[in-house]
């Protein structure tokens, strides 16, 4: 897997957890955004392409739950539910709206990203992400990581 060619989305209202998964996914070689709701993570999706979502079960406003119902009926975006709700039940709840996996939290880092990287495999091409059109725009981040990563070094 190419450094800084999938883009991912993290949702958890979590700032300690977002933020954690956030430098772990890109010191693997990951791009990643980060949202604190549903309302945020619905933003994003429509301005960005991502190739999966990490999304939290338990948020204030629309729960994981709904909002991955609503994501399945509208975008072709994988989704990993991680929450505290590890009961079978629930596995199930989530995995019957749709979602690609779901973890359990506590998790084990290590697991997570063996996680995101077999469902990114099993659902993207790399040929055809790196750049979101925004009106008439194109933002290509794999580019733009790569340029401020150089002025970093300067």
């Amino acid at each position: 897997m190419e450094k800084n060619k999938f883009h991912i989305l993290v949702v958890d209202d979590d700032n300690k957890i977002r933020d954690l998964i956030k430098q772990f996914l890109n010191e693997n070689g990951f791009i990643v955004s980060t949202a604190a709701d549903a309302k945020e993570a619905k933003l994003k999706l429509d301005i960005f392409n991502f190739n999966l979502m990490v999304l939290d079960v338990m948020m204030p406003g629309q729960d994981g739950y709904d909002l991955t119902k609503e994501i399945k009926e509208s975008k072709n975006i994988p989704v990993m539910l991680l929450t505290a709700k590890g009961e079978v039940e629930h596995r199930i709840h989530g995995l019957g709206l749709g979602a690609d996996d779901y973890l359990g939290k506590p998790f084990e880092p290590q697991e997570l990203l063996l996680r995101v990287k077999n469902i990114i495999k099993k659902n993207t091409s790399p040929d055809i992400f790196g750049s979101s059109k925004i009106g008439n725009a194109e933002l290509n981040l794999n580019k733009m990581t790569i340029k401020i990563k150089d002025k970093l070094k300067k």
